[in-house]
């Protein structure tokens, strides 16, 4: 299981907004910044500031992606 970032970057270029716009109105690091990029794991209290900046849901900025091989409710 993953997650995906991509509603995020949409929803960025529908807003006609840059990355580092975001990322200095969110107050957050260019090393958590890279792991969004990368689709990796970060805070939840960055994806809610991401959300308050941009006022919008959680579900509008990150998608879980589920493996073909593991059942949706399978935590490891």
């Amino acid at each position: 299981m993953g997650v995906s970032y991509k509603r995020l970057w949409k929803l960025l270029i529908d807003r006609d907004m840059k990355k580092t716009q975001l990322r200095d109105a969110a107050c957050v690091s260019s090393s958590t910044f890279a792991k969004l990029n990368k689709n990796e794991y970060v805070a939840l209290e960055v994806l809610v500031r991401l959300c308050t900046v941009l006022e919008c849901e959680l579900s509008d900025i990150v998608e879980v992606i589920h493996g073909d091989d593991e059942k949706p409710n399978n935590i490891n």
